[in-house]
């Protein structure tokens, strides 16, 4: 009997098929792109295939995603200096210091990354530090979670910051005593910088280089599919001309959605829309309505425990966030709507409710990042069409002081990702990079043990939030294409489906949890073709 012909066997793994928990099978066959059998390997030889793996008893999973991160800006940031491993503004104003050094005078020197809370000072550096950097160069810095940049009395020149600009920004422009600038901008107020500060990743070839290289970072990590949002407000462009670009060079070696924050033209009646091997094309319509916890700017209904009188920021007021989002609906588009404190999320759940009285998306409303979600926002959760976009990897790091932000009672209702998966509302995996790192295995550590990267506290951060290993691959995996209306198309190991998957030196399921974040990827698949092998496997 003549076997059928396909283009590619794995066997001998244990491949997580991930359609339900526990279930494995042992080889895979791919051709043409799509996976055509999931089976054992007695059933893999009634095939011949053109490259046949044999797994070793390797661990297969679906290729990982990240639904929601900001690629132009993790880019950009590499042009930076980059200051995540600064634990004190003295090592801050050293790393600039430096920079300056082999700068020539009157060149902006850019850093990203810092995070003040890792600081024995635990303040955010102020124009007078940045000044003893350097006072021969524009100094601006900004905090790894976007929202907040500081300059130096040069920067603050150059930009032309006045009495007039420190009114019209009410309030976020941080002033002194006297009202004097301290150099700390925040939310939209941070591009009177971006405006100025020049962008090396308007040089077209430098862009491509740098995006190949992370690219090639990303696959080597798992990663098949990622979700880009535009930010205009901190001049981090998306264009999908780009990635379209890449992929007809045959230079993009996984899925991009790219989403911006103004309004498109919608693809869902174009054949990319529908092509199950689609690589790139648009996703959501994103909106801001606050900041974010650790510059204490994420809009609260109730004072900051450690900062009173400061309730945050709403970048907007209800009525013109329904307007926008209903604008959105109309126009074909799916609204992610960003929402991190209580008094955010208030005013996008009922902006929802009151659109969907009106007209039914097509994908659910996405929420974008919903930290802290009270009871009575649950129960409204549980009855809207929305997906929200977490970020378990932010947990690890904001475990350390979210108490001191939120009070030992609020706190209990932050960050509950097995309360919302038990009440069945559908959660997707991101890092927000850069904010964070995009490694899934950082991010799906951090939802199962609930500690930081150090191991700490024991047991984790309010344990009965812990995810189960399964449900925590799912975020970074099966749901992701939920959010884009693919899940027939990818997600899991199933025939019909396209053959993105990864194989694992470990078995996430049967090592210690602890050990998460330190396995690494043997190999990871595209459409049944490798973009991604470590040295010594698969030879």
């Amino acid at each position: 009997m003549n076997k059928k012909r396909i283009e590619l066997i794995l066997k001998n793994g244990t491949i997580y098929t991930m359609a339900r928990e526990g279930e494995t099978v042992s080889s895979i066959g791919v051709d043409h792109g799509v996976i055509i059998f999931v089976g054992t390997d007695k059933e893999s030889d009634s095939y011949d295939a053109e490259r046949t793996i044999d797994l070793n008893g390797l661990t297969v999973v679906p290729g990982l995603g990240d639904g929601h991160m900001h690629l132009y800006a993790y880019c950009q940031n590499q042009t930076t200096v980059q200051l995540e491993d600064a634990r004190s503004i003295e090592e801050l104003k050293m790393a600039i210091q430096n920079k300056a050094k082999t700068t020539e005078k009157g060149t902006w020197v850019k850093g990203t990354g810092f995070d003040h809370t890792k600081f024995p000072e635990d303040r955010l550096p102020t124009r007078d530090d940045l000044d003893q950097a350097s006072v021969d160069h524009p100094i601006v810095v900004r905090r790894t979670c976007l929202h907040v940049m500081v300059a130096n009395s040069l920067a603050l020149e150059k930009a032309g910051v006045s009495k007039e600009m420190i009114r019209d920004y009410a309030g976020l422009i941080e002033t002194d005593q006297n009202g004097a600038p301290t150099g700390i901008f925040r939310e939209a107020a941070t591009s009177v910088f971006d405006k100025i500060v020049p962008d090396p990743l308007t040089d077209r070839n430098e862009r491509k280089r740098i995006m190949l290289s992370v690219f090639q970072d990303m696959v080597s990590k798992g990663i098949t599919v990622i979700h880009t949002y535009a930010a205009k407000i901190w001049n981090y462009f998306e264009d999908i001309e780009v990635y379209r670009e890449l992929d007809r060079q045959g230079e993009l070696p996984l899925r991009v959605v790219v989403s911006l924050d103004e309004f498109f033209e919608h693809e869902k009646m174009s054949e990319v829309a529908h092509d199950k091997k689609w690589k790139v094309k648009y996703g959501s319509y994103k909106i801001f309505t606050d900041g974010s916890f650790g510059s204490r700017s994420a809009a609260l209904s109730e004072e900051y425990d450690d900062d009173p009188g400061n309730f945050g920021i709403l970048v907007k007021d209800r009525e013109t966030l329904e307007s926008e989002i209903n604008e959105a609906c109309q126009r074909g588009l799916q609204p992610a709507i960003h929402a991190i404190g209580d008094a955010a999320l208030e005013i996008v759940l009922t902006a929802i409710e009151n659109v969907v009285g009106k007209s039914e998306p097509e994908l659910p409303f996405r929420i974008i990042h919903a930290q802290y979600v009270k009871k009575d926002h649950l129960e409204r959760l549980k009855k809207l069409p929305v997906i929200l976009d977490i970020q378990p990897i932010f947990l690890s790091t904001d475990l350390h002081w979210i108490t001191d932000r939120l009070g030992p009672l609020r706190v209990k209702d932050s960050y509950v990702w097995k309360t919302l998966l038990d009440a069945g509302i559908l959660m997707t995996g991101s890092s927000d990079c850069p904010v964070e790192s995009y490694d899934p295995m950082l991010g799906i550590y951090a939802a199962v043990t609930r500690q930081d990267m150090s191991g700490k506290p024991t047991g984790g951060f309010f344990p009965k939030e812990r995810l189960s290993v399964y449900d925590a691959l799912c975020l970074f995996s099966k749901n992701i294409p939920f959010a884009t209306g693919d899940a027939e198309a990818y997600g899991t190991i199933e025939p019909g489906k396209v053959a993105d998957f990864v194989v694992l030196e470990k078995d996430l399921f049967k090592i210690p949890t602890d050990e998460i974040k330190d396995v690494k990827v043997a190999g990871t698949f595209l459409a049944g073709r490798q973009v991604y092998r470590k040295d010594g496997f698969f030879v």
